[in-house]
């Protein structure tokens, strides 16, 4: 098995301990590329990161909500920079190309998901931040200057695409990218409802109309009708407790992206799919959602489970993102706004994705 010390150890690096709520800054050992590549055989590449983005996801790392924070962390696993030195087996990457790493560093390259580009769904997957390298070692993310990443685990960035604004589709971009190509609900004029309109959802809404589907979005909040609208693009809007407007829609959609995290009743989603229509969940609640079994055998519908996307996926989206001129749209931070940021985005505060600008306001303390 491999040993793919993807970003261990950047030099000037936010992290939490638990016995406070909040990040601070330290200085932490970056090793050497060429050595690190050296020992094990594996190309690696150094990166310098000007911006990072902030989700939620790093939001219950800071806080253990999920109870396997390893402290100190370096939350992080949205990120960008420009490289900086290669090791001598590194193929893909040269100094100065503007790169990103999403989700995930590491996997085991050998079982049938990494065979066929799905490296997400390796049982032996190693997350960007927050997760355990093979030989029992801390994985750090993107809140620090500098990053060692192998290269098959980093995507190229287009020059087209700016460096903050394409940050989050390393994660929310491909996690709504997948789904919509997986179930084919990627061809023009179908209709697919979009639950949500946050980091992903607004990102959902871009994707779907590029492909030209017909997009509604779905969400708790009337006041978002006109971002959804005349921001983003999306053709229609239901607010899902309206009962009237819902049942309006009724059999209506080919499939429905659902972005929502929290814990909500699915039943009335699943009716305004057509036959053979397609729900796809893409958020994590705390607690599990009720599935109503009948509505499925009547309508031969489905439900499912999409969970971001492998790499040559990941690198496809970036490259039809700069095709299409689709970018998050974002509130760049400097770093000493982090803690401030991470209680606005509790509020969900932010439209729609907060980036941290690191390369010029990351300083030592």
């Amino acid at each position: 098995m491999d040993d793919e010390h993807s970003n261990k150890n950047g030099e000037l690096q936010v992290d939490m301990e638990s016995s406070k709520p909040e990040t601070s800054i330290h200085s932490i050992f970056s090793p050497k590329v060429e050595t690190q590549a050296t020992i094990s055989e594996i190309k690696f590449l150094r990166l310098f990161q000007p911006l990072s983005s902030s989700w939620l996801q790093d939001l219950h790392s800071i806080k253990n909500e999920w109870g396997n924070s390893k402290y100190p962390l370096v939350p992080g696993h949205e990120i960008v920079g420009v490289v900086t030195e290669v090791g001598s087996k590194v193929q893909k990457f040269k100094v100065g190309d503007k790169v990103g790493v999403g989700c995930l560093v590491g996997a085991c390259r050998s079982c049938d998901s990494c065979a066929n580009n799905l490296e997400n769904y390796c049982p032996k997957m190693i997350a960007t931040s927050n997760s355990t390298y093979y030989d029992g070692t801390t994985t750090y993310g993107g809140y620090s200057d500098i990053m060692v990443a192998n290269e098959h685990f980093v995507v190229r960035i287009p020059d087209k695409l700016p460096l903050d604004a394409s940050a989050p589709l390393l994660c929310a971009g491909i996690t709504v990218y997948s789904p919509l190509k997986y179930f084919e609900l990627n061809k023009p004029g179908m209709h697919v409802g979009v639950v949500g309109l946050g980091g992903l959802g607004h990102l959902a809404v871009k994707f779907a109309k590029a492909f030209g589907v017909k997009v509604t979005v779905i969400s708790t909040s009337p006041g978002k009708k006109d971002e959804a609208i005349e921001d983003l693009g999306a053709d229609s809007f239901l607010v899902s407790h309206d009962v009237d407007q819902m049942q309006a829609a009724i059999g209506t959609m080919d499939g429905i992206i659902d972005t929502v995290s929290a814990v909500h009743p699915i039943q009335p989603l699943i009716g305004l799919l057509k036959f053979q229509g397609k729900l796809v969940l893409l958020g994590a609640p705390e607690k599990p959602l009720e599935l109503p079994i009948y509505p499925l055998l009547m309508g031969k519908k489905m439900v499912a489970g999409s969970c971001i996307g492998g790499l040559k996926e990941t690198q496809e989206m970036i490259d039809f993102a700069a095709k299409k001129n689709i970018t998050a749209d974002i509130e760049v931070i400097p770093m000493d706004y982090v803690n401030t940021a991470m209680e606005r985005l509790a509020r969900a505060d932010v439209r729609y994705r907060f980036v941290i600008d690191i390369g010029n306001t990351l300083i030592a303390a």
